[in-house]
């Protein structure tokens, strides 16, 4: 009997084993599933920094220093290339194409400025996709803070229905968007990447209202990494 047992035991430990062995590369598998996220940056402006920067409790204090990159899953594309852009108002200096064109430079001609208030552009990307992360570059070509940052994606193109929230930092709702929880930072050449968490959408829309330094609004570059959505 004791012969026929360690005969049962002998297999069973060995397909345990077999298991595990199998098991350890799916593990290793999905912890490389994601990587940083890759944005091509702009040159620094060449205005130096101001003294006299603006401080508060809900101002991230000024870094020159990178952030740390978003993770996100492997195969996201930039699918706001080139993509047709509208807004809120017609802009005063420069294309509403130079939102997506991919040249974010601290050049007065390759800004985009449009009249104070509350104000937004919009990204069309063509097709409903998963959204892992927007990026933003409004105006480095100075170091200032713009206002009621507030970016919202959804599948209506009038932003009434289905609209998801992926960043917000108007913490006093004067941009009459709801009470954003998320701080306001300094414009540098590392934009702000957001973490759209996979969000599933087809427009992307951003507003602000206007900045430390001008009550205009400006924007330099959308960008929206995704992958198609299931």
């Amino acid at each position: 009997m004791l012969f026929m047992k360690n005969n049962l035991v002998k297999p069973l430990l060995a397909a345990v084993v077999a298991v595990v062995v199998l098991a350890a590369p799916a593990r290793a598998q999905d912890a490389k599933s994601t990587e940083p996220l890759a944005l091509q940056l702009p040159a620094p402006t060449l205005k130096g920094t101001p003294e006299d920067l603006p401080v508060g409790a809900n101002i991230e204090p000024y870094s020159d220093k990178a952030p740390t990159p978003l993770q996100v899953p492997k195969g996201v594309k930039n699918v706001a290339a080139d993509k047709t852009v509208t807004s809120s108002v017609k802009p005063f200096t420069g294309e509403l194409n130079q939102v997506t064109d991919g040249k974010k430079e601290a050049f007065d001609y390759d800004s985009v400025e449009m009249k104070k208030g509350a104000q937004w552009v919009q990204v069309d990307l063509g097709a409903t996709v998963a959204i892992y992360a927007v990026a933003l570059w409004h105006d480095h070509r100075y170091i200032q803070v713009m206002h009621d940052v507030i970016v919202q994606v959804s599948d209506d193109p009038e932003f009434k229905t289905g609209v998801t929230t992926v960043f917000n930092n108007d913490v006093d709702n004067s941009s009459g968007l709801g009470v954003g929880t998320d701080r306001e930072y300094f414009e540098t050449k590392f934009g702000r990447a957001i973490d759209a968490k996979g969000a599933k959408a087809r427009y992307v829309r951003g507003y602000t209202k206007g900045g430390t330094l001008s009550a205009l609004n400006c924007w330099q570059e959308i960008e929206v990494y995704a992958l198609p959505a299931k």
